[in-house]
């Protein structure tokens, strides 16, 4: 066999195996040395970068929040200039809708705001489409009548035997009764807790336990239409109140008034019902009584109650503008009713009753009746005999037209006439 003399060789033989393991560990540490140095600094580097970025980061987020606290000023000064350049520019005004006041801003430069009355709900009238009746008159009532006192002649009619809810006319049947009693005028009646009104939760200046004569609660009804006056008048009858309320049922029956209905002396619930012709019998009925003229066309009155000086005045503008000449009258509203109106007139030549239900504004009833003195003032008196209520108040009487009258199409009827009646 072949020997190979290699100095490589010889060392292996002559070297222990231990020796020559050390030695190859000690050449491998060696050899990665300079790998894991190079390791360890570019971990060394990485670490310093983060942290670079950390601090970066924290930089950033303070110079963002200076940013947005900058921003949030700058806002909120801008939105303080805003609101004060639109103050400066802009008035208030208060709107009443549906009964609850609020206040608006508006431009300087814009339309005016005008607050309207607004009912709550819709009135019985506005419900069964009788104010989209018309008129020659351009009434906003839904129901009018006018007559003449002297001979009954209805003069001008719209929807008159309409059956509506009448609010506060309702204490015209209230005097009546109370007189008719000839109860003690000067008996000192106290208003209590049953006087409250759980109807329609009113207010009223008369405390409980203030005491008023039977006399001055009459004038405060009739005048002022004070709610807990007419109640105390009908709680004191004899029998207390369900008597006074067939009291007034039983009188409606003696005036011929089959079309009304009452269950309350003072008018606040909606079940107080009657027609146009039936509340013409009702102001003649009660015009016979010189009490209730004189205090239904009162102005106003002071009276002490419970140590207090209160100042009442008349509910009808008309009696308070001092223009009419009024005989008698009575105002009356709540919002199943509408804004309601009675009043004996004398207008021109002619003694008038004038009758308007659901009026849909405050003022309305009052401009009617403006209206309708305006045209009765151009009416010639034409002579006849004296014409009497129809037979039935659920007939309308056809109105005699006056021969010189003229109107749109040259047709006085149409001018003491309005669209024909609807009857419920």
């Amino acid at each position: 066999m072949p020997r190979f003399d290699l100095p490589f060789l010889r060392f292996l033989g002559t070297t222990p195996l231990p020796v020559l393991a050390a030695s190859a560990l000690v050449s491998v540490a060696l050899l990665a040395a300079p790998v894991a140095e190079a390791a360890s600094k570019s971990s060394r580097d990485a670490k310093k970068s983060s942290k670079v970025v950390k601090v970066d980061k924290k930089s950033a987020s303070k110079s963002t929040g200076k940013a947005k606290s900058a921003a949030r000023k700058t806002s909120s000064a801008s939105s303080k200039n805003a609101v004060a350049s639109r103050s400066s520019s802009a008035r208030k005004v208060v709107v009443r809708k549906n009964g609850k006041r609020s206040v608006v801003l508006v431009e300087r430069h814009a339309a005016p705001v005008r607050a309207s009355f607004a009912p709550s709900r819709p009135s019985l009238g506005e419900a069964l489409g009788l104010r989209d009746t018309e008129d020659a008159l351009a009434l906003r009532s839904s129901v009018a009548l006018v007559m003449d006192q002297n001979t009954n002649e209805v003069l001008f009619q719209k929807n008159p035997t309409a059956v509506l809810p009448i609010a506060s006319i309702t204490k015209l049947m209230t005097a009546l009764v109370v007189m008719d009693a000839r109860l003690p005028m000067d008996e000192v009646l106290t208003i209590t807790e049953e006087d409250r009104d759980t109807e329609k939760n009113s207010s009223s200046r008369l405390r409980f336990g203030t005491q008023l004569t039977r006399e001055e609660l009459l004038l405060l009804a009739l005048m002022s239409s004070e709610n807990r006056a007419a109640s105390a008048l009908g709680r004191h009858y004899p029998g207390g109140l369900p008597a006074f309320v067939q009291a007034m049922n039983r009188k409606a029956r003696e005036l011929g008034m089959n079309d009304s209905h009452f269950v309350d002396s003072s008018g606040l619930s909606s079940s107080n019902v009657s027609s146009a012709l039936d509340l013409a019998r009702l102001v003649n009925a009660a015009y016979r009584n010189p009490t209730i003229r004189a205090f239904s066309t009162q102005t106003e009155h002071e009276v002490n109650a419970a140590g207090r000086s209160l100042h009442y005045v008349s509910t009808n503008r008309l009696v308070r503008g001092g223009q009419w000449d009024i005989g008698l009258q009575k105002t009356g509203f709540i919002s199943e009713a509408g804004r309601c109106l009675v009043m004996q007139a004398r207008v021109g030549a002619r003694n008038v009753v004038m009758v308007f239900l659901d009026s849909d504004g405050s003022q309305s009833r009052f401009a009617d009746a403006n209206r309708v003195r305006d045209w009765l003032e151009h009416l010639p008196t034409v002579p006849g005999p004296s014409r009497g209520f129809p037979a039935s108040p659920n007939l309308t009487q056809a109105p005699r037209p006056a021969p010189h009258v003229t109107s749109p199409g040259n047709s006085p009827h149409y001018v003491l006439t309005s669209q024909q009646s609807r009857g419920i």
